[in-house]
């Protein structure tokens, strides 16, 4: 029987789901999907990703933080959907269909309440998880704490770019830039107040994370 081998030793969850997802795409007949990893988080992920694709999904330790997750692909298919992600070097940016009528706000330069390592990290994710989006959204706007992710020493400027290059807008609040002394945006542009209700109130959607 065919078989593909994905090895996401090393990689934080979803990065092996994002992996695995591109490998899935790429089979070009039934056969086994074999991930590596080595943490059960990755595990659990991409046991719920091959059941979402209606295909079952066995999985074995093989060493003391190694696990194999073989997952049975009973048939080849396009445009398998990824999940959320942490930021790693690991993979390039998908090739999207389009840009959807959607906005994406980021309001912080973290994540959620609670640890702000931890919102960074998450933050880190989301920006990657944009990539990997089979639809990327029609502009991304930063503004508060978020003006800083456009800043030259950002964790995500390369993952901004890469959407900017897709066709996202990019839009960082000029009056956040101001109050918090940042430099110039190294990506994207500045805006205003007024062009960013434009933004929000005509999309379709906002997304805010």
């Amino acid at each position: 029987m065919y078989k593909e081998v994905v090895n996401a030793l090393g990689q934080q969850c979803p990065v092996p789901v994002v992996m695995a997802t591109r490998a899935l795409r790429e089979m070009r007949e039934p056969g086994v999907l074999e991930v590596h990893v080595d943490n059960e988080a990755a595990v659990q992920n991409l046991t719920r990703m091959a059941s979402g694709h209606q295909f079952t999904a066995e999985s074995r330790q093989t060493g003391e933080k190694e696990y194999v997750v073989s997952i049975q692909v009973t048939r080849v298919e396009d445009g398998a959907k990824s999940c959320e992600s942490v930021q790693t070097d690991a993979a390039p940016a998908a090739v999207p269909t389009s840009n959807g009528d959607f906005v994406v706000a980021i309001t912080d330069e973290v994540m959620g309440g609670g640890d702000a390592a931890l919102g960074a990290t998450l933050m880190k994710g989301f920006v990657f998880a944009l990539t990997q989006l089979e639809t990327l959204p029609s502009a991304i706007i930063l503004y508060n704490g978020g003006a800083k992710l456009t800043a030259a020493e950002s964790p995500v400027l390369e993952d901004l770019k890469g959407l900017e290059a897709s066709g996202v807008e990019i839009w960082t609040c000029g009056t956040c830039v101001n109050f918090y002394g940042l430099p110039a945006p190294a990506v994207g542009q500045i805006t205003n107040m007024y062009s960013i209700a434009e933004l929000l109130t005509r999309a379709g959607k906002v997304v805010r994370p």
